[in-house]
């Protein structure tokens, strides 16, 4: 009797869990909730924004033709500086050290230099030759020692002709995104275990197929992320082209209208809406590539569930 109550006695008693409160938490939402009230009333009261005269002009055709270009330029930039900031990674890891070296310098150069700056610089490029020409260098200098008048050019082109305002811009952002995109892909090309290479060399794989079949794939979840964020940083810096300037570019043709009509304050916000819209496109393309970029590289919890998932849903 006597041992039966001592056990009764030891059995612990239900442990009743109290919740931790954090009054912290419900004073952030508050005050959360009071300012955002406070700026839709904002946006809904003050006559600075003149919502009407916004929308009235800011689908009209010279705007949706200044998206079409910031796209337009956007995706060849892209193009121009991936593909650039490939060779250029690429001769950054060589093991010649002047390609290296070649490499080290565009990078600094182009990185040390603000957008801005390099987009004016370009849209002047006329005023150092007024033309390009193809052919014998050093024609006229050598003219000029025997005296004769010594034209051993193939051909040449206008300056003005070829640089033009979208040329100059389209130029300017490609070779500064290159080189940014050469260090996102260095680091990619180097998040790949070395040892794959060597293997790839071992069995008789060129340099080129290695980096194109082994080296490359595996890179590219590293790659993507940082690619997708320089993406819409490129879209964003095409506001850069009203100062080349590139009159059918989106900022320049809000920007336009806002000092035609003495609304500028309607047509900054226009443009802010704008911006808004297309990088959300962007993101929401960037995400679905990480997604399939980062297929086999999650944890092993991460795979036993989607592996889980497939089967349940083989069932």
């Amino acid at each position: 009797m006597t041992e039966t109550k001592t056990a009764e006695r030891a059995q612990p008693e239900a442990i009743t869990a109290v919740p931790v409160r954090h009054p912290g938490r419900w004073v952030a939402i508050v005050v959360l909730a009071i300012v955002a009230a406070m700026f839709v009333h904002m946006l809904v009261t003050n006559d600075a924004f003149q919502w009407r005269f916004m929308i009235d002009n800011m689908f009209r055709p010279p705007v949706i033709e200044g998206v079409r270009t910031t796209l337009i330029v956007t995706v060849l930039a892209m193009i121009i500086g991936v593909a650039l900031g490939i060779v250029i990674a690429m001769m950054r890891l060589s093991p010649n050290p002047i390609l290296s070296g070649a490499a080290w310098l565009y990078t600094w150069f182009f990185r040390a230099v603000p957008r801005i700056v390099l987009l004016i610089l370009f849209g002047n490029l006329g005023i150092l030759y007024a033309s390009y020409g193809f052919g014998l260098p050093f024609d006229r200098q050598l003219g000029d020692l025997v005296g004769i008048d010594l034209n051993a050019r193939l051909f040449s082109l206008d300056a003005r002709t070829i640089l033009t305002g979208f040329m100059a811009g389209l130029l300017g952002l490609a070779l500064s995104e290159a080189a940014y995109m050469a260090e996102i892909v260095r680091a990619g090309m180097k998040a790949v275990d070395p040892g794959q290479q060597e293997a790839a060399h071992a069995l008789g794989m060129a340099r080129g197929t290695t980096l194109r079949r082994i080296v490359l794939p595996q890179a590219m979840r590293v790659i993507v992320p940082p690619t997708g964020n320089e993406t819409i940083a490129m879209l964003k810096d095409t506001s850069l082209l009203a100062f080349v300037p590139v009159t059918n570019e989106l900022f320049f043709q809000l920007q336009a209208i806002g000092a035609r009509t003495f609304q500028v304050f309607p047509m900054l916000v226009a443009a802010c809406l704008w911006y808004l819209a297309l990088t959300s496109v962007l993101m929401v393309g960037q995400f679905y590539v990480e997604r399939y970029f980062s297929k086999g590289f999650g944890t092993g919890q991460e795979r036993a569930k989607a592996q889980a998932e497939a089967i349940g849903h083989g069932h």
